[in-house]
């Protein structure tokens, strides 16, 4: 009891010493009410979705693994295939959000009843655990008995139970912190004793190696319970689970994130902010900072998101950005959010604010339909399109986010030093500080309009800073300020705010002009792909709505991936100038707002219609996103090299039957991967597995028009022997010498007959006695 009280009086002293510098806090969600807007729409239709899914189902995995008769079936697609509960873990944030921002009664009943049926669960056990994943007692058992199998995607051949639990643990603590549950309290930290008693176990090292398997952000978590139990084992338990091989390379500041799946380190990096913030640790701070640095300046497109098929490309190399149908995941994005809001509380600048801004209007906004259904990639492929989730179909993880995505844009909008109160975001909204007797309303049409009006209602007279964010997208000076009509001179501080102090009083309104411009951001790799944005909003043009395969998604386990046509990227609108400074000049469309058309640069001729709107206004439709650009001198070589690239991917697409990246995340679970003593990794930007025993995927062939089997490897591997079976039947055995030179290359292996006829190909790579199999770089099934 005595060290619980001393550590909450070293927290508090920490915080305090926070508060000297910079004093500063979020409102509670539920002191932000959204206003009549593109986000008051976005939660009401979250809500709705929300209401619309069934709690039992989600509750199914938990229950069924606490040997509790089951009230209905569980979920299925991600649900029913090894991630059972990471929806339930979800949907407890998602409701601890959506009612603190609506206070919504049947929302709250929703919550208390989840907690009292995972109440429940964990009382059939006496070790405090709960959890969905199939057969997670026995397999945390091995674990604690120093039994691991960890890959990374893996535990114990689980598919990422670490990450699956990591969403209960935050569902509970913001169903606590965030609506005020208190039996989820009690639950938290039974299962966080469970855990730590799992963790004490094991040594260090055994930890580490745990930790190379998705575990999404357990480290943020055990520092939050650390806050919330006022217990100091488990900031200590939140330190031993951070994972060293991301950690050391940023305390030195250094990039080694190519390749790397690109949401399982985010989440890492949000709790070193987390750690260092009730730590006090500057160089983990440090190494915060320098991670958001690089991925938003050198990995980021114009929507906020990165990644490339859930994985980092490298910064010097955007083209795959441009050719994949899977772009920016829209959980990486929550969780820059998540480390943004971090960041900024940390030290208050605008910095992380624009970014915030920027990937909150353009790809958080536009992830959701109009009508309900989330997105998992956003392709900036051109003329390609989005697919979106359904309630009772797609359980995906950017469903899981993307139910929280919408019902908490309050939580930002304002914050608040002891005195002064901070504006970020210019989005219509009311606050209600109850400490201070104040109560704000923010009316605005923005982007629509480029200015909003703060006005005040408060008990009495007082004195006090109004801080607003500086945009970096208005000129320094352009931004102008009016106090009851009256201007105001303001100056943009060293942290990008800049405010207005006075007595303010009841009826007093802050007006605050926001002139935007249209500006063109090229990829940031320097390449000639270019987007277009006015102030923070991006642009884009809708082309048709042709071939939208699957745009509502089943429940296949591919059913996130608009798996419709790719039309040819040569075929695409260009902007087409001599002068690239021209090209920002898009002219107004007539009676249309924030609406234009670049005819005199478009090419060719039949895209000179193409209107260039808001991008998070645009659903059900092919788009354009980003465009190549080019002079007149050199369009037809362009042209060229992009039909010649074209033509032999689109050639090869057409007679592939079945595909799998080896060692990224997603391709290997929707093909069902096993393997023992095996390892994944990068080289030359490409992923590679290998193992010391076996590995295997299942491919589809479901029109038994597969003939050959089509592997890569890299030249200089060498001193690797093993047989490659199909089906149980010895295919070829591959010796890899060296010899091929410093390059990728292909083989093809011919099929045999009554193999290629089944529906289901299981292809296995077995290492020869005290040899390796791999590296595999790529495995196609081809016609």
């Amino acid at each position: 009891m005595k060290a619980r009280l001393f550590f909450l009086i070293v927290i508090c002293f920490q915080l305090m010493g926070k508060a000297q510098t910079y004093k500063l806090k979020t409102f509670a969600l539920s002191d932000v009410r959204l206003l009549n807007s593109p986000f008051k729409q976005a939660q009401e239709t979250d809500k709705k979705y929300i209401l619309a899914m069934d709690m039992d189902r989600l509750l199914a995995p938990f229950l069924k693994e606490a040997g509790i008769e089951t009230k209905t079936i569980g979920y299925p697609n991600w649900e029913s295939d090894g991630l059972g509960g990471h929806i339930g873990g979800h949907y407890l944030s998602a409701l601890a959000n959506m009612y603190a921002a609506t206070g919504d009664a049947e929302v709250l009943r929703r919550l208390n009843y989840m907690i009292d049926q995972l109440e429940k669960c964990q009382q059939k056990d006496a070790d405090g655990y709960v959890g969905g994943i199939p057969g997670g007692k026995k397999m945390w058992q091995d674990v604690a008995a120093g039994k691991i199998n960890a890959g990374g995607f893996s535990l114990n051949d689980k598919w990422v139970p670490l990450y699956n639990i990591h969403k209960l643990y935050a569902g509970l603590i913001d169903a606590y912190s965030i609506a005020g549950n208190q039996k989820a309290k009690t639950i938290l930290v039974k299962l966080s004793d469970w855990f730590y008693s799992v963790a004490s176990k094991l040594t260090d090292e055994q930890l580490q190696t745990i930790l190379r398997s998705e575990h999404g952000g357990m480290n943020e978590a055990f520092a939050d319970v650390a806050v919330i139990s006022g217990d100091k084992r488990y900031l200590e338990l939140a330190k031993r689970l951070s994972h060293k091989t991301i950690l050391d390379p940023l305390l030195q500041q250094k990039d080694a994130l190519n390749g790397l799946h690109a949401n399982t380190q985010i989440p890492k990096v949000i709790g070193f902010a987390r750690i260092a913030s009730i730590a006090g640790d500057s160089s983990w701070t440090n190494a915060a900072n320098f991670f958001w640095n690089t991925v938003t300046q050198h990995r980021t497109i114009s929507i906020g998101g990165n990644s490339v098929r859930e994985h980092f490309n490298p910064a010097t190399d955007f083209s795959s950005m441009i050719e994949t149908k899977e772009g920016p995941e829209t959980c990486n994005s929550y969780n820059m959010l998540k480390l943004s809001k971090q960041l900024f509380l940390a030290h208050p600048s605008a910095t992380y604010m624009d970014y915030y801004e920027r990937t909150l209007y353009n790809h958080i906004l536009s992830s959701q339909h109009p009508d309900g259904g989330f997105v998992y990639f956003t392709p900036v492929r051109p003329r390609h399109y989005r697919v979106y989730s359904q309630p009772q179909m797609g359980m995906w993880c950017c469903v899981g986010t993307g139910l929280e995505n919408h019902g908490k844009y309050g939580e930002l909008i304002y914050a608040r030093t002891a005195n002064d109160l901070y504006v970020n975001f210019f989005i219509p909204s009311t606050l209600n500080w109850k400490e201070k007797g104040l109560q704000v309303k923010q009316e605005t049409a923005f982007p629509y309009s480029e200015e909003t009006q703060l006005k005040i209602s408060i008990k009495k007279p007082q004195q006090f800073a109004i801080v607003f964010r500086y945009p970096s997208w208005i000129k320094e000076g352009a931004l102008k300020v009016f106090v009851n009509n009256k201007a105001v001179a303001v100056k943009r501080n060293a942290d990008g705010y800049a405010s207005v102090t006075r007595v303010w009083k009841t009826d007093d309104v802050l007006t605050i002009k926001l002139p935007m411009e249209i500006k063109a951001e090229f990829l940031p790799d320097s390449s000639s792909w270019v987007s277009f944005v006015r102030g923070p909003i991006v642009l884009a043009a809708a082309t048709d709505s042709t071939g939208l395969t699957g745009l509502k998604a089943n429940e296949s386990r591919n059913g996130h991936i608009a798996n419709g046509p790719s039309y040819p990227i040569d075929d695409a609108p260009m902007f087409v100038t001599a002068d690239k400074k021209n090209i920002t000049s898009l002219q107004p469309v007539k009676g249309k707002a924030f609406t234009y058309t670049a005819s005199s640069f478009v090419y060719p001729a039949k895209y000179k219609e193409l209107q260039l709107v808001p991008f998070y206004t645009i659903h059900d439709s092919r788009y354009m996103l980003y465009w190549r650009y080019a002079t007149p001198a050199q369009l037809e070589t362009i042209k060229e090299e992009i039909r010649k690239k074209e033509e032999a991917k689109i050639a090869l697409e057409k007679i592939t039957v079945d595909q799998v990246a080896p060692g990224e995340q997603q391709p290997e679970s929707d093909h069902f991967f096993k393997g023992e003593q095996t390892e994944s990794g990068v080289h030359r930007d490409g992923h590679w597995r290998t193992a010391k025993k076996w590995f295997s995927y299942e491919l589809k062939n479901a029109d038994a028009t597969a003939r050959t089997l089509r592997i890569t490897y890299f030249g200089q591997d060498r001193n690797r022997l093993f047989d490659i079976y199909v089906n149980d039947v010895l295919l070829q055995t591959v010796e890899l010498n060296g010899t091929k030179g410093d390059q990728f290359f292909d083989e093809d292996y011919v099929l045999p007959a009554e193999v290629a006829k089944q529906k289901m190909i299981i292809v296995k790579f077995v290492a020869k006695d005290k040899s390796i199999a791999g590296g595999i770089y790529y495995v196609r099934l081809l016609k």
